[in-house]
């Protein structure tokens, strides 16, 4: 069974008017009053309104929902004791006219000289899923077999539809807003482990990007760790959905390594393709249609999200998975993503019912 662990980013806000409020390091420092969390499992983000966690490495899908309802419970606690709430919302629901500052470290401030204004909009927080891989020379190889898959990934995940006080029309604006950077969204194919480390080493001859912690594709491989990181998704809403995510990229990852033991030939999607449907998925979520990766085709995204549960479903059984995993599925269609719940809020009642919304369901299983 392929190990996985998961990282999260999360909105400081004020609970009264749901505003960013840069204290990051406060929220940090309170931590040491919380006895079910290490100071060393919560990290510093771009920005000061937003903190970042990481489980340990897990085998197993309810070892990963417990670390992640442990950690934001404990965050949140220290959150509050700082005059504050945790909201795991994929994009800042409000923000002020000034620019929130910067977290003080080299590669930060460096990030702020090359791109001010980028920065400054950077109120979008993402969850990372780190797969093992046995080697980085699977590692390309699966990468390259997810790609079809990464849009639909978008789509089920989207949780950042409010900004700057409105409906932007997109079940996922973090994806728009990510994707300005150099290098992001869709990775291209390459040809073998020797052609990714090139292309890589090319980008950074080139002065494109700066260090490989800025290559931004929705999957890369891990420079700290033997993994596949999967980076498409929003935060989500609640720890079980982050929980489903887990589930399908490593059944995802799985199953991509066992089609390359075997042989199977590597999906054959024209790039310009995929770029476009992870635009359709970020525009519309789960309330339109979706590009089915077997036809390259435009179907229902029932019918595509049921597609994807056919292509995993060894790996999901393989892995113990298939239930809980297909429960979340099953519940995601009906309730609808967690934009559509935004939105559900914001339409009943506004921006508080939407910050309570953010606040309270951040903690809840």
């Amino acid at each position: 069974m392929l190990t996985l662990g998961i990282e999260e980013e999360y909105l400081l806000v004020d609970p009264d008017t749901g505003l960013p409020v840069p204290r990051a390091d406060q929220v940090r420092a309170g931590i040491r009053l919380e006895p079910a969390i290490d100071r060393d499992e919560v990290q510093p983000e771009l920005l000061q309104v937003q903190v970042e966690v990481a489980t340990p490495v897990c085998e197993t899908l309810d070892e990963a929902g417990g670390h992640l309802l442990r950690l934001r419970h404990s965050l949140s606690s220290a959150a509050e004791n700082a005059g504050c709430r945790l909201a795991a919302s994929g994009s800042a629901p409000l923000a002020g006219h000034a620019p929130m500052p910067v977290t003080d470290s080299p590669r930060y401030r460096a990030l702020l000289d090359a791109a001010p204004q980028l920065v400054d909009e950077q109120l979008i927080n993402g969850m990372h899923v780190h797969v093992a891989v046995p080697d980085r020379a699977t590692g390309v190889a699966v990468l390259n077999r997810l790609r079809p898959w990464l849009p639909v990934l978008v789509a089920m995940g989207a949780n950042s539809p409010i900004w700057q006080g409105h409906d932007t029309g997109f079940a996922s604006w973090r994806t728009v807003v990510f994707n300005r950077w150099p290098v992001s969204g869709q990775p291209p194919l390459f040809d073998g482990e020797e052609d990714y480390e090139r292309r890589v080493e090319g980008l950074l001859n080139a002065g494109v990007v700066g260090d490989r912690g800025a290559l931004y594709w929705h999957a890369r491989l891990s420079e700290k760790y033997p993994t596949v990181e999967v980076r498409a998704l929003d935060v989500q809403l609640r720890s079980r959905d982050a929980v489903l995510f887990g589930g399908l990229i490593r059944a995802l990852v799985a199953t991509a390594v066992e089609e390359e033991r075997a042989g199977a030939p590597t999906p054959a999607v024209p790039h310009e393709i995929l770029v476009g449907a992870g635009w359709h998925a970020a525009r519309y979520g789960l309330d339109a249609r979706l590009v089915d990766p077997a036809g390259n085709a435009s179907r229902p995204a029932s019918e595509v999200v049921e597609a994807l549960m056919d292509h995993i479903k060894p790996a999901l059984v393989e892995a113990g998975d298939e239930r809980q995993v297909g429960g979340l599925i099953q519940q995601l269609l009906t309730d609808g993503t967690a934009a559509a719940r935004q939105r559900r809020a914001m339409e009943s009642g506004g921006m508080p019912a939407l910050v309570e919304l953010l606040t309270s369901e951040t903690v809840e299983v």
